[in-house]
């Protein structure tokens, strides 16, 4: 297992799916977690709860992604908290799905805004903290949709290929201050943003993947723990693909 004993990481859209396994993944990896969640603090607060009772140390703040001031709020809150922020992952995410010759201007924007967006405002909000203390890991959640077209989501594959972008470029920058940037990029993972294809098709979704299931949570959670951990140092720039082999035949 990996160890993030002392550091400490911040992930967005942290309450549910793939953030909350995330969120648990890096706690259990001994990292001090806090995550952003938009607008359910029941379901915040109950999940702070349980890893509490597992002796780990976490804690939840409401914010928008889309929202610059957001970000720097919640950033500060976290240095003020923890006095260091050493972990980033971008995960927050929606999905507005149509045709592009119907879609609204409003479904656009709103997935432009929250995933890709979303990630240059924490990555920038935590860059000139990460550049102080000469350290820092950022991984975004992208998804294989960036890179193999699907009918109804040129917003959503729009803003994923974009982070695959930002990824790279921003690695460039910021590799001299020790500080690595790279992406995970799942397939079809069983969470709530799936459950309409998967109802509608997943025994033959699950034949064109080569391990014959569906993703879970956990397994792109395990994804972010390496890139996060101190084994992926000389990793950066790379959009690791998790997906069961789905892509290896395209869609």
């Amino acid at each position: 297992m990996f160890n993030l004993d002392g550091r400490v990481a911040l992930v967005t859209g942290g309450s549910r799916g793939i953030g909350k396994a995330v969120v648990e993944g890096l706690a259990r990896a001994g990292a001090k977690v806090a995550f952003v969640y938009r607008s359910s603090k029941e379901a915040a607060d109950a999940m702070v709860s349980e890893l509490a009772e597992q002796n780990f140390e976490t804690f939840a703040i409401q914010g928008d992604v889309s929202s610059k001031d957001d970000a720097e709020r919640i950033v500060a809150e976290v240095v003020e908290k923890w006095e260091r922020i050493d972990i980033l992952v971008n995960n927050a995410g929606i999905i507005k799905d149509g045709l592009l010759a119907t879609m609204e201007k409003e479904d656009w924007q709103a997935v432009i805004d929250t995933n890709l967006t979303g990630v240059y405002n924490f990555a920038q909000s935590v860059m000139r903290q990460m550049m102080s203390q000469r350290y820092g890991r950022i991984i975004s959640v992208s998804s294989v949709a960036a890179e193999f077209g699907n009918q109804g989501q040129v917003n959503y594959a729009a803003s994923k290929g974009g982070i695959q972008g930002l990824t790279r470029c921003l690695a460039t920058e910021v590799g001299r201050r020790n500080i690595t940037v790279n992406a995970v990029a799942p397939g079809f993972i069983e969470t709530d943003m799936t459950v309409a294809v998967r109802n509608a098709a997943e025994g033959e979704i699950k034949k064109r993947i080569s391990v014959r299931r569906l993703g879970k949570p956990e397994d792109i959670a395990n994804a972010v723990v390496f890139l996060a951990s101190e084994e992926a140092g000389y990793v950066t720039g790379h959009v690791l693909t998790v997906d069961g082999g789905l892509t290896l035949g395209g869609f």
